[in-house]
């Protein structure tokens, strides 16, 4: 078992380097424990995948709190939940700061459109080596090209897709367990090499969902009601600690999914920021660490920065950025916390593990649309045609990952520099 030190010292760095989205996070999360340090078993990662695509929130980081919680209980959960997200926040928060004050600046927009290449390449392998592990029959791999086909073309809500697959893998491992098989459990690994032998899960019992809903429940509510006390319910910063609180429990099938409804919101109802700002802010959040959903603190900081009412419009921003950020991310620990204990046990029993199994497919699928929005949204910009640049950039930072076993840093350093290096080339 690793010590809570180095599980600690992974974790920050997971925080620091955690591009490309859920579908890339969840690579190296995959990569790190259980490829490389043996720390959970390849079985165990999926279900608890599997358990964090069913909540709402940003699904790379619950997987990240409940791997934390699983390896060191509470505080290892809190430990790798909070460092997941705080490397992001104080950079967004910084590149925020220079979006509103220093303007448009052309070395720091450089840096980012040279990253775009190393994120696609990142979200491809992702979908490769996750793809490989969990679609083990034919049956699964249609469940996953079904699942992207609803999802991209038709838009059909994540959560009907979920639902459609766990029924299927439930009904089908009875009918056809080769096309369903139910999972090995979570003490032993498909392809992988044995991992550490965990200890067991805690019990889910009421005293415990009582004293974890109180205290969660509390300290999420808190700040939000301590604002309107001070500056009114009609203040930016507590209408945004209510919408957002909303907002963390619609958050089904990841950022792309929810964007629209908060760009609706946040622009034409409560007028906080304009499109192009809104545009802005998810180019922003694409390029640095940590989860999508960060481009709320952004919608946040703009917000409060453009109405900071009785504030300094920095005053207003940071708070705006500090109780979206707290109100969107605080839930997730709830979540995790509740429900941990019985996804333990769900995997001990075989229909519902194929149920799991199915949904692990269907989130193959759920991923490799996020990384052709993704992929769209870089290699097609709004502001004009095909990038090729970013394009060339994507094939050879996959090449190099795929092929020559570089690392995720090395890639990331060399596109943000080859993105610099056009700036003062071409200009």
């Amino acid at each position: 078992m690793p010590t809570f030190a180095a599980a600690l010292r992974y974790w920050l760095k997971l925080g620091c380097i955690s591009f490309g989205g859920p579908a890339g996070q969840i690579a190296i999360m995959h990569k790190e424990l259980v490829d490389k340090r043996r720390w959970i078993s390849d079985a165990h990662f999926l279900h608890a995948l599997n358990f964090c695509m069913l909540l709402p929130g940003p699904e790379a980081q619950q997987l990240a709190t409940y791997l934390g919680w699983r390896l060191h209980g509470a505080k290892g959960g809190i430990a790798a939940g909070a460092l997941f997200v705080l490397p992001s926040v104080f950079i967004l928060f910084g590149l925020s700061w220079l979006y509103m004050a220093g303007g448009h600046l052309p070395w720091l927009a450089s840096i980012f459109h040279g990253l775009l290449g190393a994120v696609i390449a990142v979200v491809a392998e992702a979908v490769l080596r996750i793809g490989k592990k969990a679609l083990k029959s034919p049956t699964l791999w249609a469940v996953a090209a079904l699942s992207f086909i609803s999802i991209y073309f038709f838009h059909v809500s994540f959560v009907f897709i979920v639902l459609g697959a766990a029924l299927l893998g439930y009904i089908g491992n009875r009918a056809a367990p080769k096309q369903f098989p139910a999972g090995k459990g979570h003490g032993a690994a498909m392809d992988t090499a044995p991992a550490l032998e965990l200890p067991p899960a805690p019990r889910a019992t009421w005293s415990r969902s009582f004293s974890i809903n109180t205290l969660c429940l509390t300290l999420w509510w808190l700040p939000v009601f301590g604002i309107a006390w001070w500056l009114g319910w009609s203040s930016t910063q507590a209408q945004q600690g209510l919408f957002f609180s909303k907002a963390a429990l619609v958050t089904f099938g990841g950022a792309y999914a929810v964007l629209p409804y908060v760009a609706q919101q946040a622009v034409e109802h409560h007028g906080w920021l304009s499109h192009p700002q809104m545009m802005s802010g998810l180019a922003l959040a694409e390029t640095t660490p940590g989860p999508l959903i960060m481009v709320l603190q952004f919608v946040g900081f703009v917000g409060g920065w453009q109405h900071p009412g009785t504030l300094t419009p920095l005053a207003g921003a940071t708070l705006g950025a500090l109780i979206t950020t707290w109100t969107t991310f605080l839930p997730c620990f709830l979540f995790i916390f509740l429900g941990a204990p019985h996804i333990e046990k769900l995997g001990e029993q075989p229909r519902l593990s194929a149920a799991l199994t199915a949904i692990t497919a269907a989130v193959v699928g759920v991923i490799l649309n996020l990384g052709a929005q993704f992929t769209t949204h870089a290699l097609w910009p709004a502001h004009g045609g095909f990038d090729v640049f970013v394009a060339m950039l994507a094939v050879l930072a996959f090449i190099a990952m795929q092929r020559f076993k570089i690392g995720l840093m090395p890639v990331i350093g060399a596109c943000a520099a080859l993105g610099l290096l056009k700036l003062l080339v071409l200009g």
